[in-house]
């Protein structure tokens, strides 16, 4: 398997896995302005939120850090998500994760700074630029080893080795999570960040909280209480909305497993998806008042061909890449069809290697979403926006292979993630010290 660099290639892979993507050649519209919340958008195009895993012991920008974002800013993205930061130190995935607290705001004053200046240099505009405030649950490793804190015990991640009853979160520890997110909010808003994200995705508490149906009290069971600590602190945190400041979401619409340990599905029909209660959610968010939202699904974890599509990775995946887009895509489509004036921020689109701005820009034309988001693709190629805009597809040399060595770095103890295929000045050796003796 291998991702597309051609029309032709696209062609046939859609053939082959029976999919059908819109496509044009025309990708214009990814240069087209958008206006949020007062703030402009300067082009269609975002950079979703890399952990890199490289912040400092107490969270504050490293030098990988600050590399990385530089780089990403030089790149011309219309958004930087800015990655995961833990909103509590218990909640934080590992002992490099990014950690905002008053005592280091200036830290994130100096990187939004470069971020913005390097932007306007090179580019001639600014990004806005959104901070994803995150709290890690059953991935929480604040030291290093697993210290995971559960919404509920899952026979899915867990087996046969169910994780203490004590490491189930207490309602009161929700709350005071959701405390912890708006002092966060509002640390990001006095940092100069232009938005955050309140992240329910990809497994961590929030999004563990969506699929909680056999948890007791007030954040499980029925859809209000396992949405209680998204919608609530989303709309405690709108007391921050300004008209230069976004409240926003990156939020799972399908997990990807059976119920009752999977949202996004029904009762007795497998992993297959139902949009219902993403629908929901995303409707009663936008009554809130939420001007922006990024979607995705699956879980990095266990089911990655969920999210990101690969040619190569851990295990054979159980369907074609190319269906995995589809799924992505089309769901997107789907769920945002309920909010058709809220821009939404699409995922999934790295394994389509060269055509993905040709797909990104046909989906934007028929109204699927309004911006193309690209994740693991700016680790291999930061300049992908740059590029895209102005010649309608990233450099092939440059082009991600989506093969995994990224997150391979990622999942050993120290390891800081990058692109060891592409960046092979920084990341090649990183990658080498963990694998050449394997």
């Amino acid at each position: 398997m291998h991702v597309p660099k051609n029309k032709s290639d696209f062609a046939s892979l859609c053939l082959e896995s029976g999919v059908s993507l819109p496509y044009t050649a025309d990708t214009a519209v990814l240069s087209q302005k958008l206006t949020v919340k007062g703030l402009t958008i300067p082009n269609r195009i975002a950079y979703q939120a890399m952990e890199g895993c490289d912040s400092t012991f107490t969270g504050s920008p490293d030098e990988l850090t600050k590399r990385r974002y530089h780089r990403f800013a030089a790149g011309g993205p219309g958004v930087i998500w800015y990655e995961a930061t833990a909103v509590l130190p218990e909640g934080r995935a590992n002992p490099r994760q990014s950690y905002m607290r008053e005592d280091n705001l200036g830290d994130f004053k100096a990187i939004l700074e470069d971020i913005k200046s390097t932007c306007l240099h090179e580019n001639g505009y600014e990004p806005v630029v959104i901070l994803q405030l995150t709290h890690s649950g059953r991935y929480s490793k604040p030291e290093g080893t697993p210290a995971p804190l559960i919404a509920y015990n899952d026979p899915i991640f867990e087996k046969d080795k169910p994780i203490a009853a004590d490491r189930i979160v207490t309602d009161e520890y929700l709350d005071r999570v959701g405390e912890a997110l708006l002092d966060s909010a509002a640390l990001a808003k006095k940092a100069g960040f232009d938005g955050v994200d309140i992240k329910s995705c990809h497994r961590y508490l929030l999004c563990e909280l969506l699929s909680a149906f056999e948890r007791p009290g007030k954040y499980g069971g029925s859809f209000e209480n396992r949405t209680r600590l998204l919608r609530e602190t989303v709309k405690n945190a709108m007391a921050l909305a300004t008209d230069n400041f976004i409240i926003s979401t990156r939020v799972n619409l399908y997990d990807g497993f059976e119920y009752p340990y999977g949202f996004g599905v029904k009762p007795g029909c497998g992993i297959e998806p139902d949009w219902d209660e993403a629908k929901r959610l995303i409707g009663e968010l936008a009554k809130a008042g939420m001007p922006l939202m990024d979607f995705t699904m699956g879980n990095p974890y266990f089911n990655p061909h969920v999210n990101r599509p690969y040619a190569m990775g851990g295990y054979e995946p159980p369907e074609h890449p190319m269906q995995g887009v589809a799924r992505m895509l089309q769901g997107i489509r789907e769920v945002a069809s309920v909010v058709p004036d809220v821009p939404v921020i699409c995922s999934g689109l790295s394994f389509l290697g060269t055509e993905s701005a040709r797909v990104a820009a046909a989906c934007i034309n028929e109204g699927w979403f309004a911006m193309a988001g690209y994740g693991r693709a700016t680790l291999a190629n930061p300049d992908i926006a740059k590029q895209i805009l102005q010649n309608g597809q990233t450099d092939i040399d440059k082009l991600c292979m989506a093969c995994g060595k990224c997150t391979e770095i990622m999942r050993q103890p120290g390891g800081t993630p990058g692109c060891a295929v592409r960046d092979t000045e920084v990341y090649t050796p990183i990658y080498k010290s963990f694998f050449s003796k394997k």
